[in-house]
């Protein structure tokens, strides 16, 4: 099994475009979307979905009501304003802007605060023409996309066993962050998608030291090369 990632410094860049057609050309290879905050593989692809996981993120505050007395230690507390009263003048947690801390559970003198596990996204296991795809779904303003992508990762892995299939076949986020950094990690080949353009370049060669630090064999392709042919040679 050989798990090619496809990925760019930028967005914008035709990477998911290349990610798809490399799936056709494979044939029966496992897909994966791992642009868990912005997954677009699906559009071109048009998988039916078979499976449907939630996906867990970290902990977040809860008040029980019953406990609370509103004495407000909580609200002092909170670095991240998320903590408000409702309008029945009861405190209760903004899950957008709590981030987990867990300080307010520990300055509630009667312990009506505690920290549960919430729903963060989904992952998906579907099928289409050309193989199965493992794809995620992030909730709005969610973290954790590293440990999404892992997990969706782990997953084709499995079936690509499972179901003895050569190639796993990767599309990745841009940038060169966290997610980023989750999909690169044990890929034979990381193929870079750019274009001959000042921006294009730029992230390109960041992405390709992230690659390069992590002992990944990295190769490029030029997209659009002929809007510009000075940078493509640059390149």
């Amino acid at each position: 099994m050989k798990q090619i990632l496809v990925i760019s410094g930028k967005g914008g860049t035709g990477k998911t475009v290349v990610a798809a057609s490399l799936a056709v050309l494979a044939n029966k290879s496992v897909i994966v979307d791992c642009d868990v905050d912005a997954a677009d593989l699906h559009l071109l692809l048009h998988p039916e979905i078979r499976q449907t996981q939630i996906f867990t993120g970290l902990p977040k505050a809860v008040i029980d009501q019953e406990k609370c007395t509103s004495c407000g230690e909580c609200v002092e507390v909170c670095k991240y304003n998320a903590i408000l009263k409702n309008d029945e003048l009861q405190f209760e947690i903004d899950t957008i802007s709590c981030e987990g801390c867990a300080v307010c559970t520990h300055v509630c003198s009667v312990s009506a605060i505690f920290m549960t596990k919430h729903e963060a996204g989904q992952w998906f296991i579907s099928e289409t023409q050309f193989g199965p795809m493992v794809h995620a779904k992030l909730g709005i303003a969610e973290e954790n996309s590293g440990m999404l992508v892992t997990t969706v990762r782990k997953e084709a892995q499995a079936i690509a066993q499972k179901n003895n299939l050569e190639y796993v076949i990767i599309d990745g986020p841009p940038g060169i962050g966290c997610p980023v950094i989750a999909s690169l990690t044990g890929v034979d080949i990381a193929l870079i998608v750019t274009e001959p353009t000042l921006s294009g370049i730029h992230d390109m060669t960041r992405v390709l030291k992230l690659a390069n630090s992590l002992g990944i064999k990295a190769v490029c392709v030029i997209n659009k090369y002929d809007i510009n042919t000075n940078n493509t040679e640059k390149i």
